[in-house]
């Protein structure tokens, strides 16, 4: 069972995954208005038990996924993390010192099963596969060996970029990263119990069923344990707060030529004990 957001007849709600559907909690807790606030109050064992053996409310096809926390105080995205990866770049450096970082926005997210939507402005939407992990107790220079526990839950990201735009300006790939809806996280998120469910974990993207990326976070430059570590050294970590962990070799730009994404493409991204997160690509309707 893991927890969900979700719309339905213009209605939003959060829950449960459930077998044909998922099961709307957020009527039985009203002090907690998102996802956001039930990690913040450390509710989810809460939730998952009011969630036990209940029936869906809402069946598959009867629902849209949204992401999962649609109010995070902090999206921050670790770039360059996988060394087949930081060998794209071809600048000498087996591996940076320390790790690049940008942040992203929650407005340039959607859910499962949405489209993510290419620009008129730019026809080079690219994939990134990554797993997310939501932090659920905030912290200020976290030792590294305490990190993990910092954690909340697991999500999937398809980290979706305008290639073009991220390279406007010589440091900044801020404007290529936060097009409206133009990456996804979801589908859900899966409770952390257990550093096996990121230490070594593997990680697939797929393109119309192509496996595109394929990597291990094993191989991480920089763990996840250490980003934790790193990022809150420079800025307080708060409950909902999401961290996406990087991708590996293989988008789209790295092809000769570049394959961008087009309407009617399907992407998958898929981490062993996360799940499958897929969404479409249309074109954005002005």
């Amino acid at each position: 069972m893991n927890l969900v957001s979700f719309t339905a007849e213009g209605q939003h709600f959060w829950g449960v995954s459930v077998p044909g559907g998922v099961v709307a909690l957020s009527a039985d807790f009203p002090q907690w208005k998102t996802l956001r606030d039930v990690i913040d109050a450390g509710a989810i064992a809460t939730v998952l038990a009011a969630g036990q053996g209940r029936a869906a409310s809402h069946a598959e096809g009867h629902f849209a996924w949204t992401i999962p926390i649609p109010d995070p105080e902090k999206i921050i995205c670790v770039g360059v993390n996988f060394p087949d990866r930081n060998a794209e770049y071809k600048d000498g450096q087996e591996a940076p010192p320390n790790m690049s970082l940008f942040v992203r926005f929650a407005r340039s997210f959607t859910g499962h099963g949405q489209s993510l939507v290419r620009p008129p402005e730019s026809h080079q939407l690219d994939y990134e596969g990554e797993i997310a992990i939501v932090i659920g107790k905030g912290g200020r220079r976290i030792p590294e060996a305490e990190a993990l526990s910092h954690i909340a839950a697991l999500t999937l990201c398809n980290e979706g970029t305008i290639r073009d735009w991220v390279r406007h300006a010589k440091f900044n790939v801020t404007q290529g990263k936060n097009w409206d809806r133009s990456g996804a996280l979801g589908p859900w998120l899966v409770p952390f119990t257990d550093p096996s469910q990121i230490v070594d974990v593997t990680l697939v993207t797929r393109v119309n069923g192509e496996v595109r990326q394929k990597d291990r976070t094993g191989r991480m430059l920089f763990p996840v344990a250490r980003q934790i570590a790193y990022i809150s050294t420079f800025t307080t970590l708060v409950p909902g707060d999401i961290i996406v962990t990087g991708t590996p070799t293989g988008a789209g730009a790295r092809f000769d030529p570049p394959i961008w994404l087009k309407p009617g493409d399907v992407v998958e991204v898929e981490a062993e004990g996360v799940g499958t997160l897929c969404n479409t690509i249309a074109d954005e309707v002005i």
